[in-house]
């Protein structure tokens, strides 16, 4: 299917692994321009590389940590000053914070700055200027919204999902959508390190959990949100996609 977005400007955050890696290379081969923002400047390099080995135009490489509050203002206004617009915005930069302790308010902080916060301030700078060009696509990466453990990004998802609703609502009239893709488990560092590091570990959560029977791949998560940044989903609005091979998601 032609995504209709050859010459289009995709911003893709947390870029540098798993479901934002494979976003931006999907949106490339497209025939989007790139901005790629993360933290490792030397993995966002590798990114570019592979980009333009694939046939891509050279992307931006945008660094920053999206928790602190002046990041997302600097990275869009970086991007807007090289291409002149962005007209896709893909908020994929986020984190898991488990709670050892309920009342750890440095854990909440961090979820909500970096898994709400910076999505909300990324899209205020940015949906209006497509609102102006009558035609943008915001794809916020949300995730699980209600778990057994608490976990402090599960509420900042939840706050992402209901905004983006508001949002969706705000900007339909004037050509610009704005969805959320809630990936299950997705093979990245965070999932296969972090959170299951052993297969033993992944074999009993897959039996409890997934009913197709495995962890998905990045490249499905990047398919679903790449057809929502694409031309052809201009009626598909305020709506969140759940990638996650049919998961229980009460389970998690």
């Amino acid at each position: 299917m032609d995504l209709q977005i050859d010459g289009r400007v995709a911003l893709v955050t947390g870029a540098t692994t798993g479901i934002g890696r494979a976003t931006a290379l999907m949106l490339a081969r497209a025939g989007a321009k790139l901005a790629v923002a993360g933290r490792n400047v030397a993995v966002l390099d590798d990114l570019a590389a592979d980009i333009v080995r694939d046939g891509g135009t050279q992307p931006l490489v945008l660094t920053g940590d999206l928790a602190r509050p002046e990041t997302a203002g600097t990275l869009a206004d970086r991007a807007l000053d090289a291409f002149g617009r962005v007209d896709i915005l893909v908020n994929n930069a986020g984190g898991s914070r488990p709670l050892a302790a309920l009342d750890d308010e440095t854990a909440w902080e961090e979820a909500f700055a970096l898994n709400f916060d910076a999505a909300r301030r990324l899209t205020h700078r940015l949906a209006p200027l497509m609102a102006g060009h009558g035609w943008g696509r915001v794809v916020n990466v949300s995730g699980a919204v209600i778990i057994k453990a608490v976990n402090a990004a599960s509420p900042a998802k939840a706050a992402l999902e209901s905004w983006s609703k508001s949002m969706a609502a705000r900007f339909a009239a004037e050509g610009v959508t704005v969805n959320c893709v809630a990936p299950g488990r997705i093979k990245s560092p965070q999932i296969m390190e972090r959170l299951h590091p052993t297969e033993a570990a992944r074999a009993a959560f897959i039996a409890q959990n997934i009913p197709a029977g495995r962890f998905g791949e990045p490249d499905e998560a990047a398919a679903v949100i790449a057809f929502l940044a694409s031309g052809p989903a201009s009626y598909v609005n305020g709506v969140t996609i759940p990638v996650d091979g049919g998961a229980l998601r009460l389970a998690f």
